[in-house]
Protein backbone atom coordinates (compact mmCIF):
# COMPACT_ATOMS: atom_id res chain seq x y z
CA UNK A 1 0.00 0.00 0.00
CA UNK A 2 1.52 3.63 -1.16
CA UNK A 3 1.98 6.31 1.94
CA UNK A 4 -1.15 8.35 0.74
CA UNK A 5 -3.73 5.30 0.76
CA UNK A 6 -2.55 4.33 4.30
CA UNK A 7 -2.99 8.10 5.35
CA UNK A 8 -6.68 8.21 3.42
CA UNK A 9 -7.72 4.97 5.56
CA UNK A 10 -6.26 6.71 8.76
CA UNK A 11 -8.36 9.64 7.90
CA UNK A 12 -11.25 7.30 7.77
CA UNK A 13 -11.02 6.01 11.17
CA UNK A 14 -10.13 9.21 12.86
CA UNK A 15 -13.39 10.92 11.43
CA UNK A 16 -15.99 12.13 13.97
CA UNK A 17 -18.84 10.65 12.31
CA UNK A 18 -17.17 7.47 11.45
CA UNK A 19 -19.49 5.33 13.00
CA UNK A 20 -22.31 6.81 11.63
CA UNK A 21 -23.98 3.65 10.11
CA UNK A 22 -21.65 1.47 11.03
CA UNK A 23 -22.45 -1.37 12.29
CA UNK A 24 -21.19 -3.78 14.85
CA UNK A 25 -19.24 -6.95 13.70
CA UNK A 26 -21.34 -10.34 14.43
CA UNK A 27 -17.87 -11.86 15.49
CA UNK A 28 -14.45 -10.37 16.38
CA UNK A 29 -10.97 -12.32 17.02
CA UNK A 30 -9.98 -10.59 19.85
CA UNK A 31 -6.40 -12.15 21.44
CA UNK A 32 -7.21 -15.30 19.41
CA UNK A 33 -10.44 -15.92 20.46
CA UNK A 34 -14.04 -15.55 18.84
CA UNK A 35 -15.83 -12.87 20.34
CA UNK A 36 -19.72 -12.91 19.78
CA UNK A 37 -19.53 -9.04 19.48
CA UNK A 38 -22.94 -8.53 18.21
CA UNK A 39 -24.44 -10.84 20.67
CA UNK A 40 -23.14 -9.69 23.57
CA UNK A 41 -23.60 -5.67 22.62
CA UNK A 42 -27.14 -6.12 21.86
CA UNK A 43 -27.86 -8.40 25.19
CA UNK A 44 -26.39 -5.89 27.33
CA UNK A 45 -27.72 -2.66 25.79
CA UNK A 46 -31.65 -4.47 26.20
CA UNK A 47 -31.03 -3.53 29.67
CA UNK A 48 -31.83 -0.27 31.20
CA UNK A 49 -29.00 -0.45 33.63
CA UNK A 50 -25.93 -2.76 33.48
CA UNK A 51 -26.22 -5.46 36.46
CA UNK A 52 -23.84 -5.61 39.02
CA UNK A 53 -23.30 -9.01 37.75
CA UNK A 54 -22.29 -8.31 34.74
CA UNK A 55 -20.72 -5.00 35.46
CA UNK A 56 -17.36 -6.51 35.51
CA UNK A 57 -18.21 -8.66 31.91
CA UNK A 58 -19.05 -5.39 30.37
CA UNK A 59 -16.02 -3.41 31.84
CA UNK A 60 -13.54 -6.38 30.66
CA UNK A 61 -14.77 -6.40 27.57
CA UNK A 62 -14.35 -2.60 26.83
CA UNK A 63 -10.91 -3.17 27.66
CA UNK A 64 -10.78 -5.95 25.61
CA UNK A 65 -12.15 -3.99 22.82
CA UNK A 66 -9.91 -1.10 23.45
CA UNK A 67 -6.55 -3.07 23.49
CA UNK A 68 -7.46 -4.60 19.99
CA UNK A 69 -8.57 -0.90 18.14
CA UNK A 70 -5.33 0.19 19.34
CA UNK A 71 -3.44 -3.14 18.07
CA UNK A 72 -5.45 -2.70 14.38
CA UNK A 73 -4.70 1.03 14.49
CA UNK A 74 -0.85 0.31 14.89
CA UNK A 75 -0.73 -2.44 12.26
CA UNK A 76 -2.83 0.32 9.99
CA UNK A 77 -0.10 2.59 10.63
CA UNK A 78 2.99 0.80 10.31
CA UNK A 79 2.31 -2.90 9.11
CA UNK A 80 3.27 -3.93 5.46
CA UNK A 81 -0.06 -4.35 4.43
CA UNK A 82 -2.00 -4.38 1.26
CA UNK A 83 -4.84 -1.85 0.33
CA UNK A 84 -7.77 -4.89 0.73
CA UNK A 85 -6.06 -5.47 4.12
CA UNK A 86 -5.88 -1.66 4.71
CA UNK A 87 -10.11 -1.45 4.00
CA UNK A 88 -10.67 -4.30 6.22
CA UNK A 89 -8.67 -3.02 8.94
CA UNK A 90 -10.79 -0.04 8.96
CA UNK A 91 -13.93 -1.46 8.93
CA UNK A 92 -13.04 -3.78 11.60
CA UNK A 93 -11.87 -0.39 13.39
CA UNK A 94 -14.68 1.31 13.45
CA UNK A 95 -17.19 -1.87 13.68
CA UNK A 96 -15.04 -1.66 17.04
CA UNK A 97 -15.83 1.85 18.05
CA UNK A 98 -19.18 1.67 17.23
CA UNK A 99 -19.67 -1.18 19.76
CA UNK A 100 -17.63 0.73 22.22
CA UNK A 101 -19.79 3.68 22.00
CA UNK A 102 -23.20 1.34 22.66
CA UNK A 103 -21.33 0.09 25.72
CA UNK A 104 -19.93 3.10 27.00
CA UNK A 105 -23.58 4.49 26.74
CA UNK A 106 -24.64 2.23 29.09
CA UNK A 107 -25.72 3.60 32.72
CA UNK A 108 -22.89 6.11 33.48
CA UNK A 109 -23.42 7.38 36.75
CA UNK A 110 -20.00 9.07 36.84
CA UNK A 111 -20.39 12.61 36.17
CA UNK A 112 -17.00 13.54 36.91
CA UNK A 113 -15.41 11.09 34.69
CA UNK A 114 -18.00 11.57 31.69
CA UNK A 115 -16.92 15.16 32.08
CA UNK A 116 -13.09 14.66 32.06
CA UNK A 117 -13.45 12.31 29.16
CA UNK A 118 -15.58 14.94 26.99
CA UNK A 119 -12.49 17.57 27.60
CA UNK A 120 -10.12 15.09 26.92
CA UNK A 121 -11.67 14.36 23.33
CA UNK A 122 -11.96 17.70 22.89
CA UNK A 123 -8.49 18.99 23.67
CA UNK A 124 -7.69 15.96 21.16
CA UNK A 125 -9.63 17.71 18.90
CA UNK A 126 -8.51 21.31 19.29
CA UNK A 127 -4.39 19.93 18.92
CA UNK A 128 -5.28 17.97 15.67
CA UNK A 129 -7.17 20.81 14.44
CA UNK A 130 -3.80 22.96 15.22
CA UNK A 131 -1.30 20.43 14.06
CA UNK A 132 -3.31 20.48 10.92
CA UNK A 133 -3.95 24.17 10.63
CA UNK A 134 -0.27 24.94 11.03
CA UNK A 135 0.75 22.83 8.63
CA UNK A 136 2.65 20.12 11.60
CA UNK A 137 4.00 16.74 10.74
CA UNK A 138 2.19 14.49 12.84
CA UNK A 139 5.31 12.53 14.15
CA UNK A 140 8.22 15.31 13.68
CA UNK A 141 6.48 18.78 14.33
CA UNK A 142 8.29 19.80 11.33
CA UNK A 143 6.13 21.84 8.82
CA UNK A 144 5.50 20.49 5.70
Amino acid sequence: MREFERKQLLERVDREAATVGASIPDTLDVQGEEFELREFVFEVKKLDAVPAERREDVEDAKKSLRRERLQRRERLEEADISREEGEELVEAIIGIERALNALESLGTTNIEAEIEASERADRKRWFSFLKEALGHDDNEGIKR
